[in-house]
């Protein structure tokens, strides 16, 4: 199987990229805001995000740049939405994954504080 993508570099490369144009806490929120409805405005984004226009700018730019979001221009406003569906499905799975870490590392903890417990019990009881 061929390792690069479109002329674009290896696969690996590619994928490093595009999580590279996930790698910001602003532009999850923006994807996340993209997921919810088909097509959100600069204004309502700006609301969103409670960012300056050169800021979320800038945050447009890196998700156009690594084709996470389309824009369209209708009169004076800009709309932008998902430039694939996946990338909502992407954000779901890295949600769920994310859960379950956290149920994972409470377990963790919940049987580490049990044992530290049972030993400091065995200890108080050996004293005796």
């Amino acid at each position: 199987m061929d390792d690069h993508v479109d002329g674009r570099g290896p696969l690996n490369q590619v994928k490093a990229n595009l999580f590279k144009g996930l790698s910001h806490p602003v532009r999850i929120r923006v994807l996340e805001l993209l997921a919810e409805q088909p097509e959100v405005s600069v204004t309502d984004l700006l609301a969103e995000t409670s960012l300056e226009a050169s800021h979320l700018s800038q945050h447009l730019a890196v998700l156009r740049r690594y084709d996470l979001v389309v824009s369209r221009r209708l009169g004076l406003q800009m709309f932008y939405s998902l430039a694939h569906p996946q990338v909502a499905e992407l954000l779901a799975v890295a949600k769920a994954l994310l859960q379950e870490i956290l149920r994972s590392t409470e377990r963790n903890l919940a049987n580490a504080l049990a044992a530290e417990s049972s030993a400091d019990s065995a200890t108080v009881t050996g004293n005796r």
